[in-house]
């Protein structure tokens, strides 16, 4: 069934459609605990198909869509708070001593799994820093699939770490040749919900100097699918995305979704909560499930007097940026943007 969607509907661009036919997404269904999930992830079986996801995800960036040419890459490591765990950051950025504007990038899937050391994000962060920036990419501790942090944890341990290597970025940026006045924080799904609470959390603590803007690619906000003021969480479902189940919710927390807590899910989001906030883009895909809830937030932002621009990609499913193989020219295209918002051109 989901095949036939995805073949009959030629808004999609006809590569994205090739090579979704051949890709289906796996429904997970719904579950009565957390703590079943995290069975079902250690379950033998389970962990060959996680290490085959990994292989995947790796095929999809490479050096001809991304050339290492006038680049420069090195891991970094810092201390999480409250914590004191150990969290990785990629750090990329043109092979030069120029001090740069710098994209804080937080990785997608759901807050449950992925790693930014994947070659497709490795591939997306060059394409980014391609452009003129340094890409601060940070591995933070997922809720259900451990990234390069094995432990995995659940709502707000994944936020905690964003926003502790943010302000660990902001302690190093001398060091780091990074210019503090030009910090914007991004991710794409999950990391663009993370981008998201990443600003709330900083608003909530009186430190909305650190970031300069928000760029939030396919945000995956609501939490709750589907919705009916997000159309398409109806119409797309099964394109790239399975929602109709409560996996993503139960990993990342169960009771900071009953409590509408926009930190974990900014869907939640009020207008007080979000007014006041720095320049902030939500960029869409036309045929992803979680295009409205984008849309509807970026409305939110202006109704509460943010600065806030809303583009969508037509012919896209969800997150086709940062799989850069299937359609390298809509990838560089959002690339120049986001770097552009950096900058601040």
């Amino acid at each position: 069934m989901i095949n036939q969607k995805i073949a009959n509907d030629l808004r999609i661009d006809p590569r994205i459609r090739e090579f979704l036919q051949a890709h289906n997404p796996v429904a997970m269904g719904d579950v009565a605990s957390r703590e079943e999930l995290l069975t079902h992830a250690n379950l033998p079986e389970v962990q060959s198909l996680m290490a085959l996801v990994d292989g995947f995800m790796g095929a999809l960036g490479n050096e001809s869509v991304a050339p290492h040419d006038g680049l420069k890459t090195e891991t970094l490591t810092f201390e999480s708070q409250p914590d004191g765990n150990s969290v990785k950051i990629q750090y990329i950025r043109p092979d030069t001593d120029e001090v740069l504007p710098c994209v804080y990038y937080i990785h997608g899937g759901g807050m449950m799994l992925f790693s930014c050391f994947y070659e497709n994000y490795a591939a997306w962060g060059r394409m980014l820093a391609a452009q003129g920036v340094a890409v601060a990419m940070v591995d933070f501790r997922n809720s259900l699939y451990p990234s390069s942090a094995e432990e995995v944890a659940p709502f707000p341990a994944g936020l905690n770490d964003c926003v502790s290597g943010l302000r660990w970025l902001h302690a190093n940026a001398a060091s780091l040749n990074v210019d503090p006045q030009r910090v914007i924080v991004s991710g794409e799904s999950g990391g663009g919900n993370l981008a998201i609470a990443t600003a709330l959390t900083l608003k909530q603590e009186n430190s909305l100097e650190l970031i300069k803007g928000v760029y939030a690619l396919c945000p995956f906000i609501a939490g709750e699918y589907p919705l009916e003021k997000n159309p398409s969480s109806s119409e797309f479902n099964g394109v790239v995305l399975e929602l109709f189940n409560n996996s993503f919710r139960m990993a990342y927390g169960i009771d900071a979704f009953e409590s509408a807590n926009p930190l974990a899910w900014p869907g939640f989001a009020t207008e007080d909560d979000v007014r006041g906030l720095p320049p902030v883009v939500i960029s869409v895909n036309e045929c992803d499930p979680l295009r409205d809830e984008g849309i509807n937030f970026y409305r939110l932002l202006m109704n509460s007097g943010v600065s806030a621009r809303c583009r969508q990609v037509m012919g896209t499913v969800h997150a086709v940026e940062i799989m850069p193989v299937i359609c390298p020219e809509i990838s560089r295209d959002t690339a120049r943007d986001l770097a552009g918002f950096c900058r601040d051109d």
